[in-house]
């Protein structure tokens, strides 16, 4: 998340500078916009995702495979969020060089050339003018150059500049607010994909496993070891598991495409490369890392520059009833004819202007009146998002705590669910174990990978989040 010298200061170039400071919406609400907006394009491609991408001919699109790394970069590029905030810097440096070259002394330069006829001296026929005769025709040509210079005007100048340079300061702070947002959610929509592929490969995994027992369950009853009832329930359970694999393929396909929309690949088709598997260190302490964020979040900055901007807007409207000086001057070339006659020779002015606004209605007052509540407004939010920020680095450690130690008491449940399942499953070739036995094992086993998974994912998400809240996630820029 602007015509100042000489300082007649127009209100459009006066609202310009307002703007940055009340126009906030567009940056302030980035996470939650963000969210809203994949959110709503993912409804709209739901049905579309379930589909295979097709190129031109009709034969299945390649995929683009990325690793995070690569992702980021892509993002930090080609996220249309992002674009967005580097046109819109662009459009303040813009500003800038105007009031900047509102700054500098004007410069101008006029030629023209021009003929006129004047019938009304016929008029004066009559008396001795009758011996005259008047030529009503005259052509005039002139060149001139002129320069205009602000020499005083109670610190409007100043103020202005002042105020363009921390609306620079402002648009990077911007820029850097969304490169970080888009960072972090780019990297939670790179951990669905993974998470998403995990479940498909367990889904299938299990879909083998009740195959696995369909088969024995046949041989064992063509042996007389077992009843239709057992076949009959194996095959039951063989398509039971079959909806899983299917909901687990579209949500690849959901998740790859919410991570396309994300990196701003249109007409293409991503997968990711990578896996859940992270190592549970040591948890951050709460104060260190709240230290950390009040120093490199953005927003931070960007409510400074902004007060920083409405402070010179109370300078510059004060300054709206005051007097100023300006220097005036030019030089140039006039000529004329009229009839047979002929003259020209060279021109020139030059004078100090004093322009003294004696009364305004009350225009100042109010004006004035409003970019000090502004400022206070500023001030206010100021408090405000540090304790916003406390809250979240709060939450923020809290998730990547609890994340990690579900992932450690995680760690053996899939290793006794699957001696379990062999128990279970040898029982029931003994005869000692019931189906309903193997089933509830093998339930066990496919809900303990499930959670690991899920774990595994969520503890990816926190340290991701944790990253953004302190303001040291990777964006993927040079």
């Amino acid at each position: 998340m602007s015509g100042w010298f000489p300082f007649q200061l127009s209100l459009t170039r006066r609202e310009s500078i307002m703007n940055r400071i009340t126009d906030r919406q567009f940056v302030h609400v980035f996470g939650a916009r963000l969210r809203a907006v994949a959110a709503a394009a993912l409804a709209a491609l739901l049905l579309a995702a379930t589909l295979p991408a097709q190129t031109a001919d009709g034969a299945p699109a390649v995929a683009r495979v990325l690793t995070l790394d690569e992702a980021l970069r892509i993002a930090a590029d080609q996220n249309k969020d992002i674009q967005k905030a580097k046109e819109f810097r662009r459009k303040v440096m813009g500003r800038y060089l105007e009031e900047r070259a509102a700054a500098m002394p004007q410069v101008t330069v006029t030629s023209s050339a021009s003929r006129d006829s004047d019938e009304s001296q016929k008029a004066f026929g009559g008396g001795f003018l009758e011996d005259f005769d008047f030529d009503v025709t005259r052509n005039l040509y002139t060149a001139e150059a002129g320069v205009s210079q602000a020499i005083y005007t109670w610190g409007q100048v100043g103020a202005a500049i002042r105020a363009a340079k921390e609306g620079l300061a402002d648009a990077e702070d911007q820029l850097d607010i969304y490169q970080q947002a888009v960072a972090r959610d780019v990297t939670t929509a790179f951990c669905g994909v993974l998470l998403a592929r995990e479940l498909h490969a367990l889904a299938l995994e299990n879909v083998a496993m009740k195959q696995r027992h369909l088969v024995e369950a046949r041989r064992k009853s063509d042996a007389g070891l077992a009843t239709d009832y057992d076949v009959l329930a194996a095959e039951v359970d063989l398509e039971n598991a079959r909806p899983a694999v299917i909901r687990a393929e579209n949500a690849i396909q959901t998740t790859r495409e919410q991570l396309r929309f994300l990196l701003g690949l249109e007409g293409q088709v991503v997968d990711v490369t990578g896996t859940l598997e992270a190592p549970v260190g040591a948890y951050p302490a709460y104060t260190p890392v709240l230290e950390i964020a009040l120093q490199n979040r953005p927003e931070i900055s960007e409510l400074g520059h902004q007060a920083n901007i409405a402070k010179e807007l109370v300078k510059i409207y004060g300054a709206g009833d005051k007097p100023r000086v300006d220097f005036r001057g030019g030089a140039g070339w006039r000529g004329q004819t009229i009839g047979e006659g002929q003259a020209d020779g060279l021109a020139y002015s030059v004078g100090i202007y004093l322009t003294f606004p004696v009364f305004d209605g009350g225009r100042t007052k109010g004006k004035v009146m409003q970019a000090r509540s502004d400022l206070e407004t500023l001030r206010i939010e100021q408090a405000k998002l540090v304790d916003s920020i406390a809250l979240q680095v709060r939450q923020a450690v809290d998730n990547v705590h609890e994340a990690g130690e579900i992932i450690r008491a995680l760690g053996g449940t899939v290793t006794q669910a699957e001696r379990l399942l062999a128990m279970a499953e040898k029982g029931f070739e003994f005869g000692v174990k019931t189906r309903l036995d193997v089933d509830d094992a093998q339930l066990n086993v496919l809900q303990a990978k499930i959670n690991l998974s899920r774990a595994k994912h969520d503890y990816l998400v926190a340290r991701a989040n944790l990253e953004w809240v302190s303001g040291t996630i990777t964006t993927g820029t040079p």
